[in-house]
């Protein structure tokens, strides 16, 4: 049985899913570092975020988990939310 990292590097030699993973670190993923950082850098804790969205902290940890794995994926209201919580705003730009 291959290891996590064994099986990884077997995918990542399709060319395939290597195109997918580099469109993801291009594409997505600084988009959701921006979103994750922004919790950071507003000092709150997911039970803060949680309180000003008025949920529950398990909620946002699903939230944050979604943002990290993409499924499922939030919706546009969501995110303002969140944002909204954090003193910030989501701003969409087609370019």
């Amino acid at each position: 049985m291959l290891t996590h990292k064994q099986m990884l590097a077997k995918m990542l030699q399709d060319p395939v899913v290597q195109a997918e993973v580099e469109r993801l670190e291009r594409e997505e993923m600084p988009m959701l570092d921006a979103i994750l950082a922004a919790r950071r850098d507003a000092g709150l804790t997911q039970a803060q975020v949680a309180e000003r969205m008025g949920t529950k902290a398990p909620a946002v940890a699903r939230l944050e988990a979604a943002l990290i794995s993409g499924t499922p994926s939030p919706s546009l209201a969501t995110l303002r939310k969140y944002a909204a919580a954090l003193g910030k705003r989501v701003q969409v730009q087609l370019v």
